[in-house]
């Protein structure tokens, strides 16, 4: 007992410099990552050495860095009928200015309602799209016509491996770690971009337990080829390799076989794209996933980009990233209708690396809030986010590692770290080496994938247990008799220190400038309360 009232903080005030008053609440310390006396971080590591992973590199520029203001250089008015030519051309034209600093310059839309029948298209580096104003009297897209996404930021990435693979020849590499030995570095430097493969072999899909997923009497394939992640050389000490970004995952020898490291050379990739304060206007769009309809945008083939400062109506599937450094900031999603069907769109897709979506916000029912797609390396956080409705924040489908969920709050619905065993086709375990920090939501589905790691750390919510998901004779869906083993939660119904787990990360690795760069006030790690 007084070791517990001995973790308990007292409650203070804190007069923050917007003048607004935060007032924290009673917190502990968490046992997996928690500040020292000092305020530097520790991190607690399971057997194997595995450890909640610096999330701190999620966003633009790698995080930490304010988004820039571009220079106008087109300025348009809207006009009767659709505008999606009239705004295209102004991209396109802005697309053939020179590069000065990685930007071309933005094409700035007046205030007005703009009715666009056909995606834009931003195909060029340095372009950015701007409004005058996401609300009802600034720049609002209209969407018409067949159904379509808003805007497309897409480029087109091809990567030439150079030289021979060199084999990883640590047995094992923990979850969380910046290094690792491989078996000949010669031809390897630092500031080389290296691609590492790790097989999906037979003998880890029996270990995970996923060689038996058998969906109307098909047999189902959870993951196949393999699985890939991009980092970039920090430091080579003989034949070790220090990398720019933590590893999102484990390797391990027993059932990876041999993983390899691959210096590459890309070309293709967009960067310093952005689109920002406007809004997106959908007819409210009452459809099952597998109709026809209107998407707000995706970003592809793009590292170092940005989304701010937009609010969306009604568009379904609504964003979607699978770019690189990628920043979505202060978006605003509202479905006046919900979608149907049991199969659920997800509004948020976030399946690509580095890839920060701050102070979102979504209310609509029948929708995954956020998802992820196949074999996504991350890491990708979501930071102080509101989701209302009967709707999920739910990794999902065939193996995501390295999610951060910060700080949001779902309280009509829930966050699932989950196997989702025949579910689609075949999805299986949709996550590993998740985190859920300082989260409020109605209820969390937390489970253990073997050999990994999922917590559940300073939630309030209900715990619930499920087993895995198979099929009946008819083939639909019916549970197992067995629950699956539960992942990890600490200090439930009490938030820790410190209050954001990306924040106080972001702080120790660059300063507390950092912090105010991307939207936030002064922040020390043992602060328990909220900006």
């Amino acid at each position: 007992m007084k070791k517990i009232f001995g973790q308990i903080l007292l409650i203070f005030f804190s007069v923050l410099t917007n003048g607004s008053i935060c007032i924290a609440q009673s917190s502990l310390k968490s046992q997996w990552v928690y500040p020292d006396t000092k305020g530097k971080l520790v991190y607690k590591t399971l057997e194997t050495g595995d450890k909640i992973m610096d999330f701190s590199y999620a966003g633009y520029m790698g995080g930490g860095v304010a988004l820039p203001n571009v220079p106008v250089k087109i300025t348009l008015n809207p006009s009767a009928g659709d505008n999606s030519d009239h705004i295209q051309q102004a991209i396109d034209g802005v697309s053939k200015m020179p590069l000065i600093n990685g930007f071309r310059g933005a094409i700035l839309l007046k205030p007005g309602s703009y009715d666009c029948e056909k995606t834009l298209k931003i195909n060029a580096s340095g372009v950015v799209l701007r409004g005058s104003g996401s609300g009802i009297n600034g720049t609002i897209l209209n969407m018409t016509g067949k159904p379509h996404a808003c805007i497309e930021m897409r480029g087109t990435v091809t990567s030439k491996p150079v030289g021979q693979p060199a084999a990883i020849a640590d047995s094992y590499v923990p979850s969380g770690t910046s290094s690792f030995t491989i078996t000949n570095a010669s031809g390897l430097s630092a500031g080389d971009t290296i691609r590492i493969t790790r097989p999906v072999t037979d003998e880890w899909v029996r270990f995970m337990g996923m060689d038996k997923l058998v969906r109307n009497g098909q047999k189902q394939t959870w993951v196949s080829g393999d699985i890939q992640t991009e980092r970039v050389i920090r430091k080579i000490e003989r034949n070790r390799i220090i990398v720019d970004v933590p590893l999102n995952d484990s390797y391990d020898a027993k059932y990876t076989g041999a993983v390899t490291v691959q210096k590459i050379i890309t070309s293709g990739l967009l960067s310093q794209i952005g689109i920002e304060n406007f809004r997106i206007v959908s007819p409210a769009q009452s459809v099952t996933i597998n109709e026809g309809h209107h998407r707000a945008f995706n970003m592809s083939g793009l590292s170092d980009g940005w989304a701010r400062n937009l609010e969306i109506f009604n568009t379904v599937n609504s964003i979607s990233v699978t770019g690189k450094r990628i920043t979505i900031d202060n978006i605003s999603i509202i479905h006046d209708v919900p979608t149907i069907g049991a199969a659920k769109p997800a509004d948020l897709n976030g399946s690509g690396q580095q890839v920060l979506f701050n102070r979102c916000r979504i209310t609509g029912d029948n929708v995954f809030f956020l998802a992820t797609g196949a074999k996504v390396t991350g890491p990708v956080v979501l930071l102080n986010c509101v989701f209302r409705g009967n709707g999920w924040i739910q990794p999902h489908q065939r193996w995501a590692t390295g999610l951060l969920i910060d700080g949001c709050e779902v309280p009509d619905g829930g966050i699932d770290f989950m196997n989702r065993g025949v579910m689609g086709s075949g999805h299986g375990w949709a996550i590993g080496w998740a985190i859920a920090w300082n989260c409020k939501a109605k209820s969390y589905l937390n489970q253990m994938p073997p050999g990994s790691a999922n917590w559940v750390i300073g939630g309030s919510g209900e715990h619930q247990r499920k087993a895995i998901p198979g099929s009946n004779e008819s083939g639909n869906i019916a549970y197992d008799s067995v629950l699956l083993p539960e992942g990890i939660y600490d200090s439930p119904g009490v938030p820790v220190i410190p209050s954001s787990l990306y924040l106080a990360q972001l702080n120790e690795r660059l300063g507390k400038q950092a912090l105010v760069n991307i939207g936030y006030k002064d922040y020390s790690n043992d602060q328990a309360g909220k900006f």
